[in-house]
């Protein structure tokens, strides 16, 4: 089981000068971090325009700075937005390349419609059209990064010529796809398309191990590549902060991670935001909603040992990832690095120790079912034949 951070960049009011300076280099900084303590990755959202909920409008900017202060873990876009009005495939495709490149071949490429309806509308992305969307520029995208010269892609939303894209990514065919996916319908399709599936929902383990193998049933009996490569992978998120006080971490998580649920409604069902008007965090710490973070199975919050015996639970489930959703709200800096240090030190050396054999068995379940999908590829065009 790997161990990833996922980061927004929540940055909520006030705001001064320094604000957003201060954030990002932090945020470097704890990256760096991560990557010296041993966890394996490092994910960064897409959004636009969620003032206070998400600064992260450049991740690609922001992973290629990254790529230069880190020398192991693996950097992933969580996720590219890839409706066409939001992100051509073309520009897509370079970006994912290039990045692949100067990190030596550490980039994953998570992709997504979108979800937010005030965000979509932004670009004049329907949110009956996005997931079509999404899939056009997931197929271009694909085929851009290996085809030398590119056959050119002609759909609903995308005419694109015959070009060669250059550069080509390091890593080969290329990158690891991932899908965002917050629902069991969306992870099934992850499966069907030989995708990974980036799971942003908190479950028991019970309800994990479900999505663990009906995700791979799925992609064993039923998988047609959207692209050249396959990544059988699941990973699913947990609020996350280890602390030697329970009660400390509990509270920092309730208040700086309920932030993250509080503004994820906020944007997602609220009508009355006022773009640069709007003042979050002050709604969420005066005039809260009912805000749900809990607290037991579903969540990677407490001292050392407690986190262990979480964890433990979900071993059994066959999850690949687990991805901490680490930044939040105004917990600090110090506080941050001080989870991370203690986590590694005191939790992750438990889960590290069968990483070998792990290794193997998915090395051969990835060639196994690689195997079974080109036969059944090869059948197909037999029988059309």
């Amino acid at each position: 089981m790997k161990f990833g951070a996922f980061y927004l960049h929540q940055v909520p009011r006030p705001w001064d000068q320094e604000t957003e300076h201060r954030y990002f280099k932090d945020a470097l900084a704890q990256v760096e971090l991560l990557d010296r303590v041993g966890f394996d990755y490092f994910w960064v959202a897409e959004h636009h325009f969620l003032e206070e909920y998400s600064h992260s409008s450049a991740p690609e900017i922001f992973l290629a700075a990254c790529t230069q202060r880190t020398s192991r873990i693996r950097l992933g876009q969580g996720i590219v937005q890839l409706p066409p009005l939001i992100n051509h495939p073309v520009r897509v495709a370079e970006r994912i390349a290039t990045l692949d490149l100067i990190s030596d071949g550490r980039i994953e490429f998570g992709t997504g419609e979108g979800a937010c309806e005030g965000e979509l509308e932004s670009f004049h992305v329907s949110l009956d059209e996005k997931r079509a969307m999404w899939l056009e520029g997931l197929q271009a995208v694909s085929r851009l990064l290996v085809e030398a010269p590119f056959q050119g892609y002609q759909g609903k939303y995308l005419d694109l010529p015959i070009r060669n894209l250059v550069p080509k990514p390091y890593q080969k065919p290329h990158p690891p796809m991932w899908l965002a996916c917050s629902r069991y319908e969306t992870i099934l399709r992850a499966a069907r398309l030989g995708l990974g599936a980036l799971c942003f929902a908190f479950v028991t383990p019970e309800e994990a191990a479900k999505w663990v193998r009906d995700y791979y049933e799925t992609f064993e009996n039923e998988c047609e590549p959207v692209a050249q490569g396959i990544n059988p992978n699941i990973a699913v998120m947990y609020p996350f902060l280890c602390d030697r006080d329970e009660a400390r971490a509990k509270a920092l998580a309730s208040q700086d991670q309920g932030f993250f649920t509080y503004g994820l409604a906020h944007y997602s069902m609220s009508k009355d935001h006022e773009a640069g008007k709007t003042d979050l965090w002050d709604e969420y710490r005066n005039h809260p909603r009912e805000v749900n973070l809990p607290f037991g199975k579903t969540n990677c919050v407490g001292t050392p040992e407690q986190l262990t015996t979480m964890l433990r639970e979900f071993e059994p489930a066959g999850l690949d990832q687990i991805i901490f959703l680490s930044q939040a709200g105004k917990i600090s800096h110090q506080t941050l690095c001080s989870s991370f240090e203690l986590f590694s030190q005191e939790v992750m050396p438990a889960f590290k120790q069968h990483e070998q054999q792990r290794a193997a068995e998915k090395q051969a379940l990835v060639q196994r079912l690689t195997e079974k999908i080109q036969r059944r590829s090869q059948a197909r065009k037999s029988n059309a034949a």
